[in-house]
């Protein structure tokens, strides 16, 4: 996470605040609601996560032990700490399944109270899948129709299906991946009996909902939060969605962040190598989701097969962002995307007339090229425009070599509304953008050559920072190979133009790709 320098010095009246008590974790949320032209962001200022396991401290007649008890109010004192001084009109804390169903609830909630210096509120299961919801949608893509989203927690699992920012059917089932691990494994010991055992319960709770879900339909999947994004990181770590080609300029690789049923039915073939979950050896693997990924996992497998889902994207965001856009009172009501583009432009003080100029020019020449079938033009169209919006995001931090420190921004900053993949092509793009093409044509997954031919030529173009001296230039390709024609009057006239287009060709044509610019 890029965190600004003055943001740390912000006073806590300019911040908000959410605190999730969960089953497994409890997680607090401090964020800057940032105004722009496109809608109110929330850019995260700090995060606190404190693995509880509040659920695995339930007895057996539903009351919380004095460990977990214990476990629980230290790490709130520690969120207490971080929000004091805090208005209270800016915080709020939630607590989900394990608090509903304890007994002791009431009093536990009542000591946490004090130890945190705010309110607690132990919310409905149907509030917990609105408020998760609304956070998944702030974060991820927009999409046409309707999207479900599902949130594997501790305790238990959240169902919504929502279009645009509104939740429309929302489910909440007492099975979580703590309370599911205690149940099917309770020793740590793994078999495949127990296994089939977990999956057949999980599929048997979903399927009271699975009529009106699949009638519903969607065009979206998305998994929010911890189990998801456990489940991801492992598959991606450990190549379990295929070996990876990606171009690796941040965090992120196309491909990352996703959950495919092939990738979910080689982790459980891969668990079920081992006799106890001590002995799984996994890269990424968390000592603190060790005993507890499991049942999460078996829960995953329920989902896929009882939905007949294939794939599903992966969110960090959930109920923590949800609550704090429910605090503000100010949900989108449009691609979120736009909105965190504006924020950087903001942030890194991009020349706008610049960026709009290179922006128009490349989905110009976009326009002109042939539109496969396979090609969703309307989002290459956007992706090229966020691309030129932040190309020159680097010359914050240096002149020589920006268009790195660019991709390195957006490969590896928080942002809102773009999927892992999204933010991987981005980032791509502009590391593409200037200089060699040579670190792109050595990755076989990179495919936005099309899109970066518009981007560059439009980057060579629009040198001179003016919009009155632009020549009309024709662009085509044809099986890979590109052509830019122009006057040749305009390029005598501008012989620092004529010599970068020039050299531009015989960039393209070192990496093995036609390009040929003909002056008539």
């Amino acid at each position: 996470m890029l965190v600004n320098p003055a943001d740390s010095a912000s006073n806590p009246t300019d911040l908000v605040a959410a605190v999730d008590l969960g089953s497994n974790s409890f997680r607090l949320l401090v964020a800057q609601a940032v105004n722009t032209p496109s809608g109110t962001q929330l850019r995260p200022i700090d995060t606190l996560r404190e693995s509880v396991r509040l659920a695995a401290g339930l007895t057996d007649n539903k009351l919380l032990g004095n460990d977990a008890y214990q476990r629980g109010l230290t790490a709130i004192r520690r969120f207490g700490e971080r929000i004091r001084g805090f208005d209270p009109s800016n915080v709020r804390a939630v607590a989900t399944n394990t608090l509903r169903v304890a007994k002791n609830a009431q009093q536990f909630v009542k000591d946490a109270q004090v130890a945190l210096g705010f309110p607690i509120e132990v919310i409905a299961g149907v509030e917990e899948a609105r408020l998760i919801y609304i956070g998944a949608a702030h974060e991820v893509p927009a999409v046409h129709g309707n999207r479900l989203v599902v949130d594997i927690g501790g305790g238990s699992t959240e169902f919504i299906i929502g279009k645009g920012y509104e939740p429309k059917l929302m489910e909440s089932l007492y099975i979580g991946c703590v309370s599911h691990s205690m149940r099917f494994f309770p020793k740590g010991n793994i078999d495949s009996h127990a296994f089939k055992e977990a999956e057949l319960a999980a599929r048997r709770e979903i399927q009271v909902i699975s009529g009106a879900y699949l009638k519903s339909g969607w065009k979206q999947v998305i998994g929010s939060s911890g189990t998801a994004r456990a489940l991801a990181e492992l598959i991606s770590q450990n190549d379990l969605n295929g070996p990876s080609d990606g171009l690796n300029i941040g965090r992120f690789t196309a491909g990352s962040g996703l959950i495919t049923r092939d990738s979910l039915r080689a982790l459980k073939k891969h668990l079920l190598k081992f006799e106890h979950v001590s002995q799984v050896q996994l890269i990424g693997l968390k000592d603190d989701r060790r005993s507890v990924w499991p049942g999460g996992l078996a829960i995953m497998l329920a989902v896929f097969d009882e939905l007949g889902i294939e794939s599903m994207e992966v969110t960090d965001a959930a109920l923590r962002v949800g609550v704090l856009y429910d605090l503000l009172g100010r949900s989108q009501h449009h691609d979120m995307r736009y909105v965190t583009v504006e924020q950087f432009m903001q942030r890194y003080t991009v020349d706008r007339e610049q960026a709009s100029r290179v922006g128009k020019l490349a989905a110009d020449f976009l326009a002109q090229l042939p539109k496969p079938d396979i090609e969703n033009r309307s989002d290459n169209i956007a992706l090229l425009q966020w691309a030129a919006n932040l190309h020159e995001i680097g010359l914050s931090i240096s002149h020589n070599g920006y268009h790195k420190h660019s991709a390195y921004i957006a490969g590896n900053a928080d942002m809102p509304g773009f999927s892992k993949n999204d933010q991987a092509r981005l980032a791509a793009l502009l590391i593409g953008h200037a200089g060699k093409l040579g670190k792109l044509a050595s990755h076989s997954s990179f495919n936005d050559w099309r899109m970066l031919f518009c981007l560059r030529l439009a980057q060579v173009l629009c040198r001179g920072r003016n919009d009155n001296d632009l020549p009309k230039v024709k662009v085509s390709e044809h099986g890979g190979s590109y052509l830019v024609s122009l006057s040749k009057e305009w390029a005598d006239e501008h012989p620092l133009t004529e010599f970068s287009l020039q050299k531009e060709a015989a960039e393209w044509q070192r990496v093995g790709r036609s390009y040929e610019v003909s002056l008539k």
